[in-house]
């Protein structure tokens, strides 16, 4: 499911807020949703701010998959199966976000949404016009019959944007009835407006097709670009639809403008950066601190056919860390957790590693103003005094830290403090060996990994641990069985980095909620089971103005850091990219933008004939 991928809508007439909205009226019919304030861009707007509206159509443009690995399914709906995160591009959702705005939707396969004056219920009207890549149009059946799917075969992350819808029902061809489970809240069905991506039911259900099972023939699409070529594992190609039903909408000036856009998959990191730098691919994003600042010396780059950026990003970013599976018996208690996190030595990782040139991240909400800062604040308290006997003092007084060293990798103070929490949570030496002193059982860790990339920073790690006696092990399986095992939460601990939306919403639950520990395939790694949580986290989705999201996030924040939950790793503020000369952009990033790397690619770039005349 896309999710703020494709913006393309008309925007027929404001959106009224909430506060907006006549008491007396039933209902109200408006083509804007935003959670508080006033939608950004008017009726009549010509284009966004952040695309050139007259950029040339054309050209071709590949990209290497964001992590090394392959893909074996195009189906988006279900658990199984790993999909090209290009896959978007084929589909449109219901309304899309701007980019330039945290709570806002726009108009788009929907012309326009009738909402309840309590939120209970929104009545959706397709566009006239809409259709499939076979010219079929878009109707209501295709709604229902996706609603349907999900909620038989659906993905528990997607289920989890969607869980505040009860029903989905089609009242004519083109208008269909959501009911939510609750009211009173416009964000469950802005949640449902950006995510819910109709399938096309007459091709799903035709010809032996079976929507609850992976497969890799080319799915039929309705967005920008169709499926042209699939080479399973190895690359995807897609080409751009000419007529495109959506193409000449206001907000789709400057978008979508390669003919061909391609993804190839590598399965090894180091192969994939070698074949950009020998021009095999055009556009890439760099993850590596030590490759960005030492790696992008080569003759492409030296004679200007590869231009490297550093984009500031003010998108709130996920939190990377460690995530330690609770579900079993040997991190069951938070002061081995706290051990674990302890021994991590970020500041030898920052500087013999990281080269300096990340920040250390002490959040669950990394990036903005959604995480706890300093100590509490009478807002957080207020929603933490309930729970005071449930929780450890220092949630309410402290803030939340982790000690630091001079680099070194002499890190014996934390080393000592987390030889004393093992043993209060009883482990203690034997032979040489951290030993629960009740079952004799050996402490072992396993880290597992899918690709690889990051074996250069779990390996000091494994290396720490074993010095206090864990036995500490790494693991690199392949993507196909990576995904399984976390899919049925067999593993001990994994890095995940857990983006969210803003403001935080139904994710929420997914990542952080009771309810998803015990649910297979769902984002909450950890396993958490916290009442407290569950709490914070419907305080969160319930709150009706921003300062009270920002209270309830924050609150949660300090419970599941203080839990130790993950081990925290770090994050890079800034976006580094290295690109083909030819390739261009309007140099106006979007400032809340979702798409790759925060720089609106593929969608807003094009091919600049000029640069790309005699160059590969």
């Amino acid at each position: 499911m896309r999710r703020l991928l494709a913006v393309a809508a008309t925007l027929l007439t404001l959106a009224a807020p909430a506060a907006f909205i006549p008491a007396q009226a039933a209902s109200v019919t408006v083509t804007a949703l935003k959670q508080f304030g006033e939608p950004r861009f008017k009726p009549g707007f010509t284009h966004f701010p952040h695309v050139n509206p007259d950029a040339p159509k054309g050209g071709s443009v590949s990209l290497a998959g964001s992590q090394p690995g392959s893909y074996d399914s195009l189906n988006t709906l279900i658990l199984r199966g790993v999909r090209p995160r290009t896959l978007g591009l084929i589909s449109d959702t219901l309304m899309v976000g701007s980019g330039w705005e945290l709570d806002a939707a726009y108009a788009h396969m929907a012309e326009s949404v009738e909402l309840s004056d309590d939120y209970g219920w929104a009545i959706f009207t397709l566009r006239q016009g809409a259709r499939w890549h076979d010219g079929t149009p878009i109707t209501s059946a295709d709604a229902v019959f996706t609603w349907d799917a999900i909620q038989a075969h659906g993905a528990p992350f997607i289920k989890s944007f969607l869980d505040r819808t009860a029903k989905v029902e089609a009242l004519d061809d083109r208008r269909f009835k959501i009911t939510m489970t609750g009211t009173g809240e416009i964000k469950p069905i802005i949640d449902f407006a950006v995510t819910f991506a109709p399938q096309p039911k007459h091709w799903w259900t035709a010809q032996g097709r079976d929507i609850s099972k992976t497969t890799l023939e080319p799915v039929l699409g309705s967005g920008p670009y169709r499926i042209r070529t699939v080479d399973p594992g190895r690359s995807i190609t897609y080409e751009r639809v000419a007529d495109w039903w959506a193409k000449d909408l206001p907000t789709a000036r400057g978008f979508y403008n390669f003919d061909t856009v391609k993804e190839d998959f590598y399965r090894d990191d180091d192969v994939m950066f070698e074949a950009f730098k020998a021009g095999a691919y055009d556009f890439r994003g760099e993850y590596r601190a030590q490759r960005w600042t030492t790696g992008y010396d080569f003759p492409a780059i030296r004679d200007g056919r590869v231009v490297k950026l550093e984009v500031p990003s003010e998108l709130p970013l996920g939190a990377q860390g460690f995530r330690l599976n609770t579900r079993r018996d040997k991190f069951a208690d938070p002061r081995v957790r706290e051990a674990l996190a302890l021994l991590f030595d970020f500041d030898w990782i920052q500087k013999n590693i990281l080269y300096g040139q990340y920040k250390r991240t002490l959040s669950n909400f990394p990036n903005s103003d959604f995480g706890a800062k300093g100590p509490p604040g009478p807002a957080e308290l207020a929603l933490l005094e309930p729970f005071k006997a449930q929780l450890p003092e220092r949630v309410l007084t402290q803030p939340f830290t982790l000690p630091t060293t001079d680099g070194s990798g002499n890190n014996r103070a934390q080393m000592r403090e987390a030889t004393r929490l093992f043993r209060e949570a009883g482990w203690e030496i034997r032979n040489g060996k951290l030993t629960n002193a009740k079952t004799g059982e050996a402490m072992t860790i396993e880290f597992l990994d899918g690709t690889g990339a990051l074996t250069r920073v779990i390996q000091p790690y494994v290396e720490t641990l074993r010095r206090v006696g864990i036995n500490a092990t790494m693991r690199i399986v392949d993507t196909a069985q990576y995904q399984a095992r976390l899919d049925e939460f067999d593993f001990d601990a994994i890095i995940v980095n857990l983006s969210f939306f803003t403001p935080p919403g139904t994710e929420l639950r997914g990542y952080f909620g009771s309810a998803a520990a015990g649910t297979r395939g769902s984002a909450n790694y950890s396993g958490i089971h916290d009442p407290v949580a569950d709490a914070l986290i419907e305080k969160a989705l319930s709150a009706k103005d921003l300062e009270q999201v920002q209270a309830a996030t924050r609150a949660l924040d300090r419970v599941l850091l203080w839990g130790f939950y993950m081990v925290p790793q770090w994050h890079n503020p800034e976006n580094w990219i290295a690109h083909k000369a030819w390739l261009a952009h309007p140099g106006v990033w979007p400032k809340y933008d979702q798409d790759y790397r925060s720089t609106n690619f593929p969608a807003a770039w094009w091919v600049d004939a000029a640069k790309k005349a005699g160059q590969p």
